[in-house]
């Protein structure tokens, strides 16, 4: 009976390991990549593997779900003053919900592509590697180059067949956010190609 409840204790704390490794504290001080990587370097491992994977910049990856999400692992989008009746909050506008802030429909299609079956919005492996994927279509197909993070964001929020349209160009300040984005896609992924060979460094112990 002891030796099963020590059993069962070891199970649950290895348990909530494992998830608090696919799910950490969204970082304090979001301006440097280099300090905040460094200490999830599990993040940064994520973020490398999408970039060889589908070739979006790690930058670029960083500066969405830092718009997107903060970092918040189980983000989804502000009620607002919605009300039912007066008195309780009312629908979400979306159904965007993790770091990507993905949608339900478009979630299911990158697991329907990639056959990703498994994958959970608030784990930061399938994020990373959904935002690589969905950078990778919409370059396919609007022609937005690797680097052109502005462009990308725009897609991103819009959609390649909006962007196309040029959904995006009477929202001013949507146009204020994909600059800003890219600013901090821009700045990151600066950091990062400066700092990579210590983030790349593995522990002995």
């Amino acid at each position: 009976m002891i030796f099963m409840k020590r059993l069962t204790l070891s199970l649950a704390l290895t348990l909530s390991l494992f998830v608090s490794a696919c799910a950490s504290a969204p970082p304090k001080q979001q301006e440097n990549a280099c300090k905040f990587l460094k200490e999830n370097k599990a993040w940064y491992r994520a973020l490398r593997s999408s970039a060889k994977k589908w070739g979006a910049p790690i930058g670029l990856q960083l500066a969405i779900i830092r718009q997107e999400s903060s970092f918040e692992h189980k983000a989804k989008p502000d009620r607002g003053k919605r009300r039912m009746l007066g008195l309780l909050p009312g629908k979400r506008p979306s159904s965007a919900y993790g770091y990507a802030q993905a949608l339900d429909g478009t979630w299911n299609e990158y697991k329907k592509a990639t056959g990703n079956n498994g994958a959970e919005r608030y784990d930061f492996d399938d994020a990373t590697d959904f935002i690589g994927w969905y950078v990778a279509q919409t370059g396919k197909r609007t022609g937005i180059s690797q680097y052109n993070y502005r462009g990308h964001y725009l897609a991103y929020h819009e959609g390649a067949g909006g962007y196309l349209r040029g959904s995006w160009k009477n929202k001013n300040w949507l146009i204020n956010t994909a600059n800003r984005v890219h600013s901090n896609a821009d700045r990151y992924e600066t950091q990062v190609q400066g700092c990579k060979k210590k983030l790349q460094r593995r522990w002995l112990f």
